[in-house]
């Protein structure tokens, strides 16, 4: 009853959270180029423009009366009361204000107050065209704008596409429709409940836009994951003769554990991203643990709730045709062979598997990193539209770097302007505006903003003495790149430090060993290696752009590895505890090390693969969206999740496992002590460990 009201809240309030999203965060507040930009703002008062109406004419050039006209009717329709500033070609006279054919001019607004984006949705629709002339709306709030509208229409496609699907999955995987329901049920409760979360967290903190679709990926990836774990846990437990009470006892002490553990560690591995100043990182960081917090809470609480009043109906609506499947049987099968055959021949997996996942991540050696514009919205969206005939007609349409000058004369800034247009590159150097003895001077240059020659320039502008007795802060996107990422090398090597030290403690905790936690370590790195090289071949290097519809800007997003790793990382631990676990009860009850791996593959291999499915599913459907990084995302999460739980989990693990032996299970004597304190693993109680063997038991047939 408690779930139920809560996840009506959630449905009615939380789902709120959309309309109280702000912008992409990317900014480092105590960079130089943030700096630059509050400098220049000061200057030239406000925020800048809000938006931009690009006004039209097939025949008409700016210089007939009519265009003039046309725009002043256009611009006076808007409200005055709502309005803080118009800048036209006919107020400034800049040449940089008509298009190249002369039939195309813009006026850029800033709306009064502090919220721009209410003002703009208020105002949008009252805009009109004089007969002949077309407007269309473009600049920083209707990119805003058009986001927050993609990613709806994002999250709406994802659910439509992928919950059939996962139906359809887990009808395949449980043979009937109750057991099949539970696990989607649970994810719709995470996701209600991460909209909740995240709209709480609005009232707190900016949440960039984006961070909608990770807790959505991750609350219903996670959620179904979980739930698929406990609920084939126990019908294995009702079939092995135990009653509701004992199955459910059972499933929460052994399956629960490894949930808790899974979710703890992703949420650890999130929470690597806290360690970054810009707010999309935090958004991302506390949003995903909220997402995972609530996947994990639903499925250790209501889940088990609704098992207990199912009890053995939890099969009930079996579909003919569908055998009963289970992921547990102590029977030789699939799996089990593959075991034993990886095992016969461990050095020669290892030989051929890691060097091809070091070959699959080669590409990503020459990434080339660039930010985020106009481009990570679909083609035909009108803001890009208006973006990309800015840069492409009009002659001071590209993105320019911006040198704030503080304690110049104007003759000293007249010298430091013409030492500025002999760099290479540089097209124009002019003074946008100043204040006392503070100019702000937009430096305008034929490369694109992320590549290298335009960080080149900013390097040069920077390593420039300024004038004697001046102070000069450089920004502009180009520039918010360069300290993008000086500030992602300044941090990840903590990033890296939190995530593998934390995540090796919980493994040795789980598994009770000191190596397998640095073996599984290395094994998920291999997995990001190969889907970082994927996401370079196919985003930087434009590959596969047409089928899955985006434009490459011949760069990768520089935070997106740093967010992919965070994720994936935490993601593939699931399946590591899971298997592992297994493993660890058959290694206790038997001392074998070969008949532990194959009877753990055995009896997880079938449910790991399922879920591994299920969550490339969720992602893959994700990753159908309009938004450029968020297919990132979703196409380097579902290269990674695929390569762990086939090629890493069926393969490397058995194979490292045979090489190491009982080195697997090796601790010192007071770790030994503490494990058996403080272990967290499938049964009851900590067993004796066994004995030692002087030699590995053959492999059988």
């Amino acid at each position: 009853m408690l779930t139920a009201l809560v996840t009506v809240f959630a449905a009615v309030w939380g789902t709120g959270v959309f309309g109280a999203l702000g912008g992409d965060g990317f900014d480092d507040t105590g960079s130089e180029s943030y700096r630059a930009g509050k400098a220049a703002q000061a200057v030239l008062g406000g925020r800048g423009a809000d938006v931009v109406l690009l006004v039209e004419h097939p025949t008409l050039t700016v210089a007939d009366p009519a265009f003039g006209k046309a725009v002043q009717e256009i611009v006076g329709s808007l409200p005055a009361s709502e309005v803080d500033m118009v800048a036209t070609y006919w107020t400034t006279k800049s040449p940089a204000m008509v298009s190249r054919d002369q039939r195309a001019t813009y006026a850029a607004i800033r709306f009064a107050g502090d919220h721009p984006g209410d003002t703009y949705e208020r105002l949008a629709d009252k805009v009109r065209a004089p007969a002949g002339f077309t407007v269309s709306k473009g600049g920083r709030v209707p990119l805003n704008q058009d986001i927050n509208d993609q990613v709806g229409k994002d999250i709406a496609q994802a659910e439509m596409l992928s919950f059939p699907v996962l139906l359809l999955l887990l009808v395949v995987v449980f043979g009937g429709l109750v057991a099949a329901s539970l696990p989607l049920a649970v994810g719709g409760v995470a996701i209600l409940g991460a909209f909740t979360v995240l709209r709480v967290m609005t009232g707190f903190t900016e949440v960039s836009v984006f961070a909608i679709n990770i807790v959505t990926m991750l609350g219903l990836g996670l959620a179904i994951d979980y739930a698929l774990f406990i609920v084939s846990r126990y019908r294995e437990e009702l079939r092995a003769g135990r009653d509701v009470e004992q199955a459910l006892v059972a499933t929460m002490s052994t399956a629960g554990r490894t949930v808790a553990v899974s979710g703890v560690t992703v949420a650890v591995s999130l929470s690597s991203l806290l360690l970054f100043p810009q707010v999309f990182f935090r958004s991302m960081g506390l949003g995903g643990i909220a997402a995972v917090g609530v996947a994990m809470l639903a499925a250790l609480t209501a889940l088990p709730a609704l098992l207990a009043v199912l009890g053995p109906r939890v099969d009930a609506l079996r579909l003919p045709g569908l055998r009963r499947r289970s992921g547990a049987t102590d029977g030789r099968g699939a799996w089990y062979r593959i075991a034993h055959s990886v095992m016969r021949r461990p050095v020669l997996y290892v030989a051929v598997i890691v060097p091809v996942l070091l070959l699959a991540g080669s590409p990503f050696l020459r990434a080339q990193f660039g930010g985020v514009d106009h481009r990570a919205l679909p083609d035909g969206v009108q803001s890009r539209e208006v973006s990309e005939r800015l840069v492409a007609d009009f002659p001071g349409g590209g993105e320019k770097i911006r040198v704030v000058v503080d304690g110049a004369t104007p003759a000293v800034l007249e010298a430091y302007v013409g030492s500025l247009k002999t760099l290479d590159g540089v097209k124009g150097v002019a003074v946008a505006g100043a204040s006392g003895t503070r100019a702000v001077v937009d430096v305008a240059h034929q490369f694109d903003p992320y590549s290298s020659q335009a960080r080149s320039l900013v390097a040069h502008i920077r390593d420039a003495p300024p004038p004697a007795g001046t102070e000069v802060t450089v920004g502009g996107a180009t520039a918010s790149l360069v300290d993008l990422l000086h500030g992602l090398a300044v941090k990840l090597p903590w990033m890296a430090l939190w995530v593998f030290g934390v995540t090796a403690v919980l493994l040795f905790l789980a598994f009770g060993s000191l190596l397998l936690p640095l073996k599984a370590i290395v094994m998920n790195l291999l997995s990001l290696t190969a889907s970082f090289g994927a996401i370079v071949w196919i985003f930087q290097d434009g590959h596969l752009s047409g089928l899955l519809g985006f434009t490459s800007t011949g760069t990768v997003e520089a935070t997106q590895p740093i967010l992919i790793l965070a994720m994936a990382f935490g993601l593939s631990m699931d399946y590591e505890v899971f298997l592992l676990s297994r493993i660890r009860e058959q290694w206790d009850a038997t001392g074998d090390n070969v008949r532990a791996v194959a009877t753990g593959l055995q009896r997880t291999g079938g449910i790991i693969t399922s879920a591994a499915l299920l969550l490339i599913v969720v992602i893959g459907a994700f990753a159908t969206g309009g938004i450029t990084i968020i297919k990132m995302i979703g196409v380097g999460m579902v290269v990674a999740v695929v390569i762990d739980a086939t090629i890493v989990r069926a393969l490397l693990v058995p194979a490292t496992m045979r090489l190491m032996g009982r080195a697997n299970w090796w601790l010192p004597g007071p770790l030994e002590t503490v494990w058996r304190r403080f272990g967290i693993r499938e049964g009851e109680a900590a067993p004796d460990l066994p004995a030692a063997r002087e030699t590995e038991p053959a492999l059988r047939g």
